[in-house]
């Protein structure tokens, strides 16, 4: 049974910082290709990175570097780290194995001006 479980999350004041994690079970972790996505409230879900079995990285234009991805094969961990945080940030954080349905329950991160 895949899973996949997010943590991390919280509220935290601009300019903070936060890392996420994606524990995941179930799968073969080191060939997976892993990604965030994140959803605001009223708007669509977006990608944020992702990251390969090879470890090439790509994180959305619009975050202006801010975030980085990685992963720990040896923990069966994706990670997100959020640095310079906006208002603008606050959203649900996903965890997707990369092209299948199987996403994480969501992690809540609000970002206080």
């Amino acid at each position: 049974q895949v899973q996949l479980v997010e943590s991390g999350g919280g509220l935290v004041q601009a300019g903070g910082s936060l890392r996420l994690s994606c524990a995941a079970s179930g799968i073969a972790f080191s060939i997976a290709d892993m990604a965030w996505y994140r959803q605001a409230p009223g708007k669509q879900r977006e990608l944020v990175c992702s990251i390969t079995r090879s470890r090439h990285t790509n994180c959305a234009n619009s975050l202006e570097g801010r975030f980085t991805i990685s992963r720990d094969n040896a923990r069966n961990t994706v990670y997100l780290q959020m640095n310079s945080l906006k208002p603008e940030d606050t959203a649900v954080y996903y965890c997707n194995w990369l092209r299948t349905d199987y996403w994480g329950q969501g992690t809540q991160v609000t970002v206080s001006s």
